[in-house]
């Protein structure tokens, strides 16, 4: 990995100072020839890319010492974590201060979740489209007395399903310290809402010491992000070592037509990304891809979009979204808008219904559609969350056996990748569309970002008064 440079790490839009609607926080770009091109064997994409080819030969040629490897892969996660809710919480805080008005921190939250139930709402009707087009349960003809519901317990027994009236109750937190120490991303960003607009309410001037503080510190914060990341290519090494290792390829095979009809329907919804982000903001999604190809092959590799959240956050303000619009968009869509989940959950509903002999008319599909839009919402993070989501649908709707959704256990873990990529590419086009939408979106700065005429990650930064 390259060396750190020693001098000061500012992130585009962590600049001092008010910021007006649809004028984002701005760095002065550097001159293309100024940032100069890594060579190969030190860019984090090559790294990153060659421990994942490693990982998966490892864990096909010796899945036990695969299967080991674990700690590699669950060890970075954790670095990452230890860094997550801190920094959201300065990043919105420090965000809502620069916009300096509260209704236009309250606009794009709501602006925010109707893009994320539209988005969540398409993306499980599309997944009952292709679902029934394809009938990838057709014919396997299961028979209920044979299932057990011990594996399914052992895969959801950590978090019962909630109601929608426990869940909106859970994202105000009962105590900050508690929020902060349990990592929970709705409650801190709820929290530095309320903290961010108190700023905006008594005064930027008088809050001033605040400010600089929180400013400095995420200076901090992206420093030790910076030190993380040099392991990166070590942790999707194990990460994918031990999927390959513990799952082996040969589960393809038995859930052919599932994970084909899953990985299809998720390559054409990318591709309606693609016309989402081009015709509205007007973001070539492709040259954004290619500009943050290292966060989406590193949350490949670990199967974990949480790893790559701070960063992200960062290749968004670089690409000419607010600061403001980015700390309140990613951290509620890790939540709210996870599109790639929806499609896995609407599919092998439909599924698990066939795989019974059950053919489901018009209102069930519709009933179950409704049953999984409030299942699905809030489960981020949460162990098992697709069994639980698929379970609480099947013992709302009696479409079949609750214990039925142990059938997907041996297929769940070769839906991370489509998951995971589709859920962190929809909030990348939520972040540009709500930006677009509120005023606060750069175009220019996005394309000096792609032609490189900015740096690309947190790191050597133009020097800034």
């Amino acid at each position: 990995m390259p060396p750190i440079a020693s001098s000061v790490i500012r992130p585009r839009g962590l600049l001092r100072g008010p910021a007006q609607i649809g004028d984002p926080l701005k760095t002065s770009p550097a001159p293309a020839a100024s940032i100069s091109k890594r060579p190969l064997h030190k860019s984090l994409f090559t790294q990153i890319l060659v421990a994942v080819v490693a990982g998966i030969t490892i864990g096909y040629l010796w899945p036990d010492a695969g299967a080991a490897l674990r700690p590699l892969g669950d060890g970075f996660i954790q670095l990452i974590k230890m860094i997550i809710a801190p920094l959201i919480f300065m990043v919105i805080v420090t965000g809502i201060s620069a916009v300096g008005d509260v209704k236009a921190v309250g606009r794009v939250g709501i602006k925010a979740l109707a893009y994320f139930t539209a988005a969540t709402l398409f993306a499980l009707a599309f997944g009952l489209v292709v679902a029934n087009l394809v009938q990838p349960g057709a014919g396997l003809n299961i028979d209920p007395a044979t299932l057990s519901q011990d594996a399914l317990n052992a895969k959801t027994s950590t978090a019962p399903p909630k109601d929608v009236g426990q869940f909106l109750l859970g994202i105000i937190p009962s105590s900050v310290i508690g929020a902060f120490a349990s990592n929970s991303l709705l409650q801190v960003l709820c929290f530095a809402v309320f903290f961010g607009a108190a700023i905006v309410v008594v005064g930027r001037d008088k809050c001033k010491p605040v400010i600089d503080v929180m400013e400095t510190t995420l200076e901090l914060f992206f420093k030790i992000m910076a030190w993380v990341m040099r392991v990166a290519p070590i942790g999707a090494f194990g990460a994918m070592a031990f999927i390959i290792g513990q799952y082996g390829l040969s589960s393809l095979s038995t859930y052919a037509v599932l994970v084909a009809c899953c990985y299809g329907s998720a390559l054409v919804f990318i591709g309606l990304l693609f016309l989402v982000a081009w015709a509205y903001p007007r973001v070539p999604l492709w040259q954004f891809i290619k500009y943050s190809r290292e966060e989406f092959l590193l949350a490949l590799g670990t199967a974990s979009t949480e790893s790559v959240l701070p960063r992200i956050m960062t290749k968004l303000n670089n690409a000419g979204c607010s600061r403001a619009t980015t700390g309140l968009v990613v951290p509620t869509g890790y939540s709210f808008n996870l599109d790639g989940a929806a499609l896995y959950l609407s599919i092998s509903l439909l599924f698990l219904a066939q795989a019974f002999g059950h053919n489901l008319d018009l209102g069930q599909q519709l009933a179950a559609l409704g049953v999984l839009m409030l299942t699905s919402k809030g489960m981020a993070g949460v162990p098992g969350s697709a069994f639980l989501a698929l379970s609480a649908t099947a013992g709302a709707l009696g479409i079949f056996p609750v214990a039925g959704v142990a059938l997907l256990l041996g297929a769940d873990r070769l839906m991370d990748s489509m998951r995971v990529v589709v859920n962190l590419l929809g909030n990348c086009v939520a972040t540009f569309v709500v930006a677009k939408w509120e005023g606060q979106f750069d175009r220019q700065a996005m394309l000096d970002a792609f032609e490189g005429k900015v740096p690309a990650s947190p790191g050597p930064a133009v020097a800034v008064s």
